[in-house]
């Protein structure tokens, strides 16, 4: 059918327009695709340029040096020591079992290295090194080298790991490094990143634990190019990191390795604090560890050995410890009753060997008693009865507040792990942690330090620090942090009235010094030397009437676990106290048999600053401790020259 031409026309203008529109809009679209092309590619080249390069680099945190400890002499305890190791790439091996095995017929490898190390590669990506073996020496690193095509992702490298050249000395009061674990992390909200990076060390234990963030420092970075799947191809830029700060303590490192040895094989601490500005000069806890053994991973035997003795040295007994102080309480008693007015230290009280309370007895040590004494006496000969009466006199709730005063029942602030805050109880203890009434009969007990009172020997040397100088001296471990002066722990004078403090010095002075004081044998015979201290024995176990009455039995038959603690507190010289000490020897029996000579010992030693005259001891003892000085030189020699090997 032939079209009108009318309607061919109409037809043709429609679809012109219809060309012309969807031209136009072809002709838009691809407009703006050029423009927007344009834009992408001249506008923002730069910012696409730099996410590129993003892409292709990485940053790479770099470990700082961790910051050294040393003694108050400059004497290093704690360092950073260049260490051969050797380490495996997962991705570059192959094989693993297979190169593990071919490396080992050429370096020694402990089994726990090679299990630990393939627990570490599951979980690491493939590209990442792992340590197979540390502390390598120069020849195994060589024949590593010479075998190189031999052991494919095998790589010896040059690392830092932690020594400690004082080794056992310092165990307890430094601690010890060792590498990251999920357990740390856990413990961290917001662990800094330089704990990711495999095998880092951290400190686990004491100080190195307690003062981690400033020992570690910060960390430094680089810029490296990797490939598609990670791994580095080049180093574009280095920033070093800043080093840890370096640690100065108190501590002498001379007279801390004489304490440790004078302690021996005993299970014991001891504690020498500056009474002038609350430096800890030595604080020795026995027996001790090795602590460079725990630096890369101890073996299970050399753990178990250590948890499983009997003497816990693994305890840090100076700040964990906590005893009953026995005696050695009974000065805080006497300045509880002369400071609320209710004993004249010229009053007296009859001790036949016992006092009876609410129809039980309480027994004096003396078994036959020590008849008429006034506070000095009972100090001298430690009479019991006085002081049970002495403390029914005041009450627990002020015995306590002056326990607290003297530094029993505070946890100082020290930084060293799990410093324990002892116990000064009251009746509001008892109803809190009991929820019982406090009774006579603890009172009774609490007047002789028995009962619930406990105090560690750091406690027990500060209580000596501040009855010597009358001042609230605070122990003090870190003298100075990269230079800089930490506070003193000189402290002020405390709230206490003089005319008591020295009341309670002669009482103490008497007991070294007098022929009846308890720690009469124990006395240093130099005059400008003279000590003032305290004997303390804490019983373990409860003594039956049957007992009494039959003869209590000879601690050299018990077993050792059954036997008392051992204390004794001390400060010389008497005129111008510049030293406080604190001995406690666990089950060690009499204070005055196994603690007063050990405190005697170290107190002159530190007064010495050295071996001291033997015209210091009594003639009587003099060849007896010249032959005791003569073996614990030997016995420090062999330490030094096992320091050096370590160094």
């Amino acid at each position: 059918m032939r079209r009108n031409p009318k309607e061919l026309a109409a037809t043709n203008r429609t679809l012109s327009r219809r060309a012309l529109l969807l031209g136009g809009m072809q002709a838009g679209v691809v407009g703006a695709l050029v423009l927007r092309m344009r834009y992408l590619q001249v506008d923002q080249a730069a910012q696409y340029r730099m996410l590129a390069e993003e892409n292709r680099i990485n940053i790479r945190l770099i470990a700082p040096d961790r910051g050294e400890l040393f003694d108050r002499n400059g004497i290093i305890l704690a360092h950073n020591s260049p260490s051969y190791r050797i380490i495996i790439v997962r991705e570059d091996a192959g094989d693993v079992d297979q190169v593990i095995a071919r490396l080992s017929q050429l370096v020694p490898l402990d089994p726990e290295d090679i299990e630990r190390a393939l627990v570490e590669m599951h979980r690491s990506a493939p590209f990442l090194p792992v340590t197979l073996t540390d502390k390598v020496s120069w020849e195994d690193i060589s024949r590593v080298a010479v075998n190189a095509p031999a052991l494919p992702g095998i790589t010896p490298e040059v690392g830092l790991t932690r020594v400690y050249p004082r080794a056992a000395d310092f165990a307890h009061i430094i601690g010890y490094v060792g590498p990251v674990s999920e357990y740390d992390l856990s413990k961290i909200e917001d662990p800094d990143q330089l704990l990711r990076i495999p095998r880092f060390q951290i400190g686990k234990v004491g100080l190195e634990a307690k003062r981690e963030e400033i020992l570690r420092g910060s960390a430094g970075a680089k810029r490296v190019e990797v490939n598609a799947t990670g791994r580095v191809m080049r180093e574009l830029s280095r920033r070093d990191g800043r080093q840890g700060a370096d640690l100065q303590l108190s501590i002498d490192a001379d007279l801390q390795a004489y304490v440790q040895a004078r302690l021996g094989n005993e299970s014991a601490s001891a504690v020498v604090i500056d009474c002038e500005n609350g430096d800890l000069r030595a604080i020795a806890s026995s027996p001790s560890f090795d602590p460079n053994l725990f630096v890369n991973g101890i073996s299970v035997a050399d753990y178990r050995g250590l948890t499983e003795d009997p003497y816990r040295p693994l305890a840090d007994k100076s700040v964990q410890g906590t005893y009953p102080p026995a005696s050695t309480f009974k000065m805080v008693v006497a300045m509880a009753a002369m400071e609320e007015g209710l004993v004249d230290p010229e009053d007296t009280v009859y001790c036949r060997g016992f006092i009876e309370v609410s129809g039980r007895r309480f027994h004096c040590w003396k078994r036959a008693g020590h008849g008429s004494v006034n506070l000095k006496d009972a100090i001298k000969q430690s009479c019991d009865v006085y002081f049970y009466d002495t403390a029914m006199k005041i009450g627990i709730d002020k015995i306590s507040a002056m326990a607290k005063k003297f530094g029993i029942g505070v946890a100082h602030d020290l930084p060293m792990s799990a410093v324990a805050r002892g116990l000064a109880p009251n009746k509001a203890w008892k109803e809190i942690n009991y929820g019982k009434d406090w009774l006579i009969g603890d009172t009774v007990n609490a007047g002789i330090g028995q009962g619930y009172v406990l105090a560690s020997p750091l406690q027990l040397a500060v209580m000596s620090a501040r009855l010597a100088t009358g001042r609230s001296v605070t122990p003090r471990l870190i003298r100075t942090i990269d230079g800089v002066e930490q506070p003193s722990g000189a402290g002020e004078k405390m709230d206490v009235n003089e005319n008591n403090l020295r009341r309670v010095r002669e009482a103490m002075f008497a007991v070294s010094n007098d022929r009846r004081g308890t720690a009469y044998r124990s006395r240093i015979i130099d005059d400008t030397m003279r000590m003032a201290g305290k004997t303390g024995t804490a019983q373990v176990r409860s003594i039956s009437m049957a007992e009494r009455n039959s003869g209590v039995i000879n601690e050299a038959l018990m077993e050792w676990e059954q036997r008392d603690h051992a204390l004794f507190v001390s400060f010389a010289p008497y005129d111008n106290p510049k030293f406080a000490v604190s001995v406690v020897v666990e089950h060690g029996g009499g204070g005055s048999k196994a603690a007063a000579p050990v405190a005697r010992d170290i107190l002159l030693q530190a007064l010495f600053n050295g071996t001291p005259p033997l015209g210091a001891y009594p003639v009587g003892d003099r060849k007896r401790i010249e032959a005791q000085q003569e073996r614990l030189q030997r016995e420090r020699l062999r330490g030094n020259t096992n320091e050096s090997d370590r160094a």
